[in-house]
């Protein structure tokens, strides 16, 4: 039975409502887009935990800002290409440099945007990001995942970066599942070559790994949710015990997931690793499947790549 697909957006909706009923310190900070960033819930239920800005994104960071130094836990809602780019000057300035308690959530991650072109299509958010000092970055696989991650982040204190989807993928995780920010989650293990992903790229690591096994290929699977800071000892015990990685994700292969992993193996100096990912180029307007299959991360490059991984 295929599993049913959910935008992560959802979960990220579901959970900051939970977590606002529980704890009147959370704040939602929405530049009016709240509808496509699933804050409908939170606007309804919790009036006066709730601040529109309007579509002033810069402001909103600096009104999260302001309400952290008060004790407030803010979390600024955008689209993903609106908080991390738009955006990227005042949460260094005004968020990251004084670690300052401020989450930034964003929708319509990654190439999910799809029809609505490469202006939408947030592919350099987490590369952009993970650069700063203080900055946690992380990118749940699932709803129940996303659920999980977004609780983890408001209980955290210092800035943080979510990054959601706007497609649904498919649900990987049950109810009961827990993530630990900064730790890997280990889906399956294996001996003959590691698949590392995150976001909505870990379905197809999964499936890939399915295939491989028909193969007679033995593959590690792993959630890296949190890029920054990475899971470095999960890394290195791939690097000791494998040797051969491949990471997958829904961003440029450029300062994303795959340089976070290949700076590890750089420093240890020993190990392989093949990247897929976006190609360094801009998406287009079309569908976001079609879009995954132009930029090769899809099942098929996956188990082809393992397949062709030199010894």
């Amino acid at each position: 039975m295929k599993a049913e697909s959910i935008p992560t957006r959802n979960g990220f909706g579901d959970e900051i409502a939970q977590l606002g009923h529980e704890n009147e310190d959370i704040v939602v900070v929405d530049v009016d887009i709240g509808k496509s960033c699933r804050t409908d819930k939170f606007r309804a239920e919790l009036p006066e935990q709730y601040l529109n800005v309007g579509i002033a994104e810069q402001n909103a960071a600096g009104v999260a800002a302001g309400l952290a130094t008060c004790g407030k836990i803010p979390f600024v809602v955008t689209y993903a290409v609106f908080g991390a780019l738009r955006m990227a000057e005042m949460i260094r300035q005004e968020i990251c440099y004084p670690e300052l308690n401020v989450k930034i959530a964003c929708s319509h991650g990654g190439l999910t945007p799809a029809n609505d072109g490469a202006s939408h299509q947030s592919i350099e958010d987490m590369g952009v990001l993970r650069t700063l000092p203080n900055m946690t970055v992380i990118m749940p696989a699932d709803y129940n995942a996303t659920r999980k991650l977004v609780r983890e982040a408001a209980e955290f204190d210092g800035p943080i970066y979510l990054r959601f989807t706007r497609d649904g993928i498919p649900q990987i995780y049950n109810e009961d599942v827990e993530f630990e920010i900064g730790k890997a989650h280990q889906i399956q293990d294996g001996s003959d070559i590691a698949i590392v992903a995150n976001g909505d790229t870990v379905h197809l690591a999964i499936d890939a790994a399915e295939e491989l096994k028909n193969k007679g290929l033995s593959a590690r699977v792993l959630d890296m949710h949190t890029i920054k800071p990475i899971d470095e000892e999960a890394i290195k015990d791939i690097i000791n015990n494998i040797g051969k990685i491949i990471t997958v994700e829904d961003h440029n292969i450029l300062n994303g997931l795959g340089s976070a992993v290949s700076e590890i193996i750089a420093e240890e100096g020993k190990g392989k690793l093949k990247r897929i990912g976006v190609q360094d180029q801009f998406g287009q307007s079309a569908p976001y499947e079609r879009l995954l299959e132009m930029n090769g991360i899809t099942v098929d490059n996956i188990v082809e790549t393992a397949l062709n991984f030199e010894n």
